[in-house]
């Protein structure tokens, strides 16, 4: 993606000569070197309990964050409004934290490397609603046909694109676009009027909706959800009483560090 592509350029209007300017502004008392740190950030989660939609959100979040450097000094100022005033705004006030002598340089910002970490043509964000709520919808479904005794079923999916745009006054201008997809189901099962047990499942990661239609179905999940609080039913306890136990060198005092040095 090219700046001229990105979110900031099309949505917000902000070019490059703009950035040199904030730049040059978060330079104007003095400092050694500063960036401009822009995020847009778009989110929804649903979620599923007692075979009805319970929650469904949608929401975007941005800013940008200034940051400037004179010697041992930081300034730092940010604002969650992406207008010129309000951004040159910020650049005044970092720049006025880590005042130093004034030597502001011509800046040419120029994009760095693009390195395509995570090749998603349609992020799941950028998809209809209405096909992120038939896949809870799918799991509550399969989660209740696997047995009879399980009596309860919630499911959860959440997801977010995330556009980063860096800017320093190294010259070097740096776009990213990260997107996140998680489905998850938890199933309560119980037998005879005993205890009940639960199973748990979920996965995702930066993925395309395709992910949940075509290989980790919403089914996958809820049938593994399902068959973990079905085969907790037959579990007995483990044992309890003192017990001699052997350790060797190494990892296994790693271990007994984690499973009982925090709680001690």
């Amino acid at each position: 993606m090219q700046f001229s592509e990105s979110i900031f350029a099309a949505r917000f209007n902000i070019t490059r000569l703009d950035l040199e300017n904030y730049l040059a502004d978060a330079l104007s008392q003095g400092g050694d070197y500063a960036d401009l740190y822009f995020e847009y950030l778009l989110t929804s989660s649903i979620s599923i309990d007692e075979s009805m939609v319970k929650s469904a959100a949608q929401g975007v979040s941005m800013g940008v964050g200034v940051r400037v450097i004179a010697g041992e000094r930081t300034g730092y100022a940010y604002s969650d409004d992406l207008s010129p005033e309000k951004i040159r705004k910020a650049a005044h006030v970092a720049a006025h934290i880590a005042a130093g002598p004034s030597k502001v340089d011509k800046l040419d910002l120029s994009e760095g490397a693009r390195h395509n970490l995570y090749p998603v043509l349609t992020a799941p964000t950028e998809t209809a609603f209405s096909e992120r709520v038939e896949l809870v919808k799918r799991a509550d479904r399969a989660a209740r046909a696997y047995d009879a005794r399980v009596f309860q079923v919630q499911a959860g999916y959440a997801d977010n694109l995330r556009y980063v745009l860096v800017a320093t006054s190294e010259g070097i201008l740096t776009l990213d676009r990260q997107p996140l997809a998680r489905l998850s189901v938890s199933a309560l099962a119980r037998q005879n009027g005993g205890i009940p047990q639960r199973g748990h499942a979920g996965g995702g990661g930066r993925v395309e909706l395709n992910f949940f239609l075509n290989e980790k179905t919403p089914e996958h999940f809820a049938t593994e959800a399902a068959r973990e609080a079905i085969t907790m039913l037959d579990a007995v306890d483990a044992p309890a009483g003192e017990m001699t136990v052997v350790l060797g060198p190494g990892w296994p005092g790693i271990l007994l560090h984690e499973a009982v040095g925090h709680g001690l």
